[in-house]
């Protein structure tokens, strides 16, 4: 069996391991529902529907705006 008469250098070592952080951009679909973004081949996290069918109950999303109104509103009352 071959063995390397001289050991790589810790930069060609690096360039070597460098490659595996490439990260790439998921591919999106579009949910036929809502028409929103969704990765394929997965339940609409939006509307929770999958083929026509809805898989999950999502709630609903309430404002931030609102909640933080009444948020204030409820420790002003409190102190």
């Amino acid at each position: 069996m071959a063995n390397p008469k001289r050991r790589h250098s810790p930069s060609r070592r690096d360039k070597r391991r460098a490659h595996w952080r490439k990260v790439e951009t998921p591919c999106l679909s579009v949910c036929p529902q809502c028409k929103e973004p969704k990765l394929p081949h997965r339940v609409c996290g939006n509307c929770g529907y999958y083929n026509g069918i809805e898989v999950i109950k999502v709630k609903a999303k309430k404002e931030k705006g609102k909640e933080k109104e009444k948020d204030t509103k409820s420790a002003k009352e409190g102190a």
